[in-house]
């Protein structure tokens, strides 16, 4: 009786490997244990990345919240606090696509906040 050996599981499972590494440079995409661990550190990255997206987003509405303000005669913080105190809760994401597409309406916004200090 012939000996069994896996030969459909190995190849199926090398083949999932290189063909996540695909576009790859170099061995990284064409050699089994190189793309393996290309692989794996990719991963690492991949998770590491997914959850900095956020701060980094965040960092850039402040940006685009600050220099919207400023345009207006306001800085970040003070615009800040005074949407506080007038219990505006528009997060910064909603503020920051306001100064970015509607300038009008954030310039309302701001004038609000200035004639309540």
């Amino acid at each position: 009786m012939a000996r069994a050996i896996n030969g459909t599981i190995h190849k199926n499972r090398r083949k999932k490997v290189l063909r996540a590494a695909r576009g790859f440079r170099g061995g990284r995409s064409k050699l089994f244990r190189t793309a393996k661990s290309a692989i794996m550190k990719a991963g690492q990255w991949a998770y590491r990345d997914r959850r900095k997206k956020k701060s980094e987003f965040r960092k850039l509405w402040i940006i685009r919240i600050n220099a919207a303000a400023r345009e207006n005669g306001m800085s970040y913080s003070k615009f800040m606090n005074g949407l506080k105190k007038l219990g505006i809760e528009l997060d910064r994401k909603a503020l920051a696509e306001l100064a970015f597409r509607n300038k009008e309406v954030f310039t309302a916004i701001v004038e609000k906040v200035k004639t309540a200090n």
